[in-house]
């Protein structure tokens, strides 16, 4: 692997991101950080980094108070000749968090930064500052690029469990240094209650740290963002967005399970009071616009969506989906039409028209939901379906139509070095998409990759459907239904790109980092 060295990043992360991982819990969850008392601005929950380019990253920060975000940043953690870039003011309209865009950086450059919160009356007072690093895109193919992806945090009441070490999956994937951190969904469970306890089946107690917004389902704006603010009480979420720069996509769980458009809960789910899906999607994502650092959701950007395309160099863009906004309704899914599918036609339009742009060697398309896997939606115990497949292995029904159009395309305008990599499942698989054992055959052969959960209930492989001819190459998954992270099955994803062969190696990881299944896939080619 050539992946470029990083001179200095060692010591950095043994050193000044201390001050933002170790940071102690906020005000009013633990003990304060000590800057708070004397009256200054805090940032007790780190910082984080998103959407990084080859010149440009949303640094994202949330405050304890009413301050004016101020970044610095250098070429050395030292800060030496620090460029200072002014950001805005955070205030309760946004939860006293704000993003700051960093504009005109080196390319393929290790970038320190530290956030300083100032009082908005007196500029001077400022608290303690708060650092990061991170590296933009190198526009060198020899450098090669090296990520993670996953998802499912905090799943089906299994939060923060200081006994384990909290998200202790965080550090081990810190350890590989990755580029950045591609989230491919569910980073909440805003339907999810956290309590105190839960029983483990080996008569053992599983303990959360809890706070008020995770005791109930989440409804209110104040109530979704408090399921964010959740998270980033754990120490290594915090190291881990300190180091590393995160693309994030949204699914379900950051609104309600299994959600779509235009939904209303039935009047038996008495947990909510407000019935209306579109009401709480709009608490949800303005919530998710507030602590997810998305270049495309933060205040003035011009397109207000999810969906985007993130250009990481000469051998990879990522062509991150939004299964969720655009969707037609959970059904039986076996419809012979259906212009709408599971992404809308301009999403679907919008995904053509950058593929065919795209000059990269790989082509990584983020989904938050798999194309072959069989996944019920059982919420109001109705028997739809909640992703693309439906189970009949036939010709393309339903939402398949759509998936069915776009591998077409794929084909016809020879698109070389699409590799689909999903979540949501909570297992971790390999799949292998093949015309020779499908019932759909107009298409290439194809890699589905499947990750996940990082913290959550683990569940049983799902069915396979036949339509577009998958093959399950790997598959770790429990037998029984909500194994606690106690009981193992949390994964993780690493795709690595050689700057000089431009081979692209998948590893699905454990929690711990071991390697379970590893595959190498070779540019140009197609069937791999």
């Amino acid at each position: 692997m050539s992946h470029r060295p990083l001179p200095g990043r060692r010591s950095v992360l043994r050193g000044s991101l201390v001050t933002s991982a170790a940071l102690t819990l906020p005000v009013g969850l633990g003990v304060a950080p000590a800057f708070a008392r004397s009256g200054r601005p805090g940032a007790g929950w780190g910082v984080q980094t998103g959407d990084v380019t080859a010149d440009s990253g949303l640094v994202w920060v949330r405050s304890d108070r009413p301050a004016r975000m101020v970044v610095e940043t250098s070429a050395t953690e030292s800060f030496r000749d620090p460029r200072r870039w002014h950001g805005p003011l955070l205030d309760a309209g946004t939860d006293f968090t704000g993003t700051t865009r960093l504009h005109g950086l080196p390319s393929g450059e290790q970038i320190h930064y530290r956030v300083l919160l100032a009082d908005p009356d007196d500029p001077r007072r400022t608290g303690e500052p708060v650092t990061g690093t991170f590296r933009t895109v190198s526009r060198r193919r020899r450098d090669g690029v090296r990520f993670l992806w996953s998802g499912d945090l905090a799943g089906q009441g299994w939060g923060i469990n200081p006994d384990r070490g909290g998200y202790r999956i965080y550090d081990a994937m810190a350890k590989l240094d990755p580029d950045f951190f591609l989230c491919s969904g569910d980073a909440i469970y805003a339907d999810g209650p956290i309590a105190a306890t839960q029983a483990l089946p080996d008569g053992s107690t599983w303990r959360n740290v809890t706070t008020e917004e995770k005791s109930k389902v989440a409804e209110t704006l104040d109530e979704y963002r408090g399921n964010f603010r959740y998270n980033l009480l754990d120490a290594s979420l915090r190291r881990f967005n300190a180091q590393v720069p995160s693309i994030v996509q949204w699914d379900d769980h950051e609104v309600r399970n299994n959600w779509y458009p235009g939904e209303m809960i039935a009047s038996s789910d008495t947990r909510y009071t407000e019935k209306s899906i579109d009401v709480l999607a709009a608490r949800a994502r303005r919530a998710f616009s507030e602590y997810a650092p998305v270049s495309t959701l933060r205040p003035g950007a011009r397109e207000g969506r999810v969906h985007r395309v993130l250009r990481q160099g000469p051998l990879l863009d990522v062509f991150v989906l939004d299964m969720r906004t655009y969707r037609n309704a959970n059904s039986p899914d076996d419809q012979t039409v259906d212009p709408q599918g599971i992404l809308g036609r301009e999403q679907l339009e919008w995904l053509k028209r950058e593929l065919a742009r795209s000059r990269a060697v790989w082509k990584v398309i983020a989904a938050d939901m798999p194309i072959g896997l069989v996944v019920p939606d059982t919420t109001e115990n109705r028997p739809d379906f909640e992703a693309v497949a439906q189970g009949d292995p036939g010709a393309p029904l339903g939402r398949e139509l759509q998936i069915a159009e776009l591998l077409r395309f794929v084909k016809h305008r020879r698109i070389t070095g699409t590799v689909w990599l999903t979540a949501d499942v909570h297992h971790t698989s390999a799949q292998h998409y093949q015309p020779s054992r499908a019932a759909f055959t107009d298409f290439e052969p194809f890699w589905e990759f499947v990750s996940g959960p990082l913290n959550a209930g683990a569940f049983p492989a799902s069915a396979l459907d036949g339509t577009f001819g998958p093959e399950r190459v790997f598959v770790k998954a429990p037998t029984a239904s909500n194994v606690s992270p106690a009981g193992g099955y949390q994964f993780f994803g690493e795709v690595d790109i050689d700057g000089g062969s431009g081979e692209l190696t998948v590893r699905l990881r454990e929690q711990d980092g071991a390697v379970l299944f590893t595959r190498t896939l070779r540019p140009g080619r197609v069937g791999q």
